[in-house]
């Protein structure tokens, strides 16, 4: 995707900006897109809580999706170590945006929950950030949404394997 689409659209006869390595092309776009959004969770965070490390934010944002999750499947959901995502809800729960509860199906276990202030802040913040994309994306046809978003899904999920060595 060229990085300013209705810029693209109205020179048609540009050069592609992908270059002749679609892979290389989409590495470099990938790069970029990654970039903007570290940007894009330092604000985020911050808009939730002043206080909220940036890393925390893919947490809360599963949790937001998820609402309540046992902490083994949020291990699993953020792709991180445990004990990284211990320290990690132990943040949040001090910041008073999430909550630990016993897990009913485990007594050993926990269920981290969000608050009803976490709920809150995460959907005004969530909110704003759907703003943002219309706003940004108010130029685009509603089916170029609708690709895009299938193709990052896919995309997503050809990502979620073990990474694969070119090499072997």
């Amino acid at each position: 995707m060229s990085s300013d689409p209705e810029n693209a659209a109205s020179h048609p006869t540009d050069p592609d900006p992908i270059g002749p390595d679609a892979i290389g092309g989409l590495e470099a776009e990938l790069t970029d897109f990654w970039r903007r959004g570290r940007i894009r969770t330092r604000l985020r965070a911050r808009e939730i809580d002043s206080r909220l490390d940036p890393s925390c934010y893919p947490l809360i944002s599963v949790l937001a999706r998820h609402n309540s999750m046992p902490m083994s499947d949020l291990v699993s959901a953020v792709g991180m170590e445990k004990s990284t995502v211990t320290r990690q809800i132990d943040a949040v729960v001090r910041l008073g945006l999430a909550e630990r509860h016993p897990d009913p199906r485990d007594a050993r276990a926990r269920v981290i929950t969000l608050t009803d202030h976490g709920r809150e802040r995460v959907d005004a913040v969530l909110a704003s950030a759907v703003s943002e994309w219309r706003a940004r994306l108010a130029q685009w046809d509603p089916d170029d949404i609708r690709t895009l978003t299938r193709l990052l899904h896919r995309l997503g999920e050809a990502t979620n394997d073990p990474v694969v060595d070119p090499n072997s």
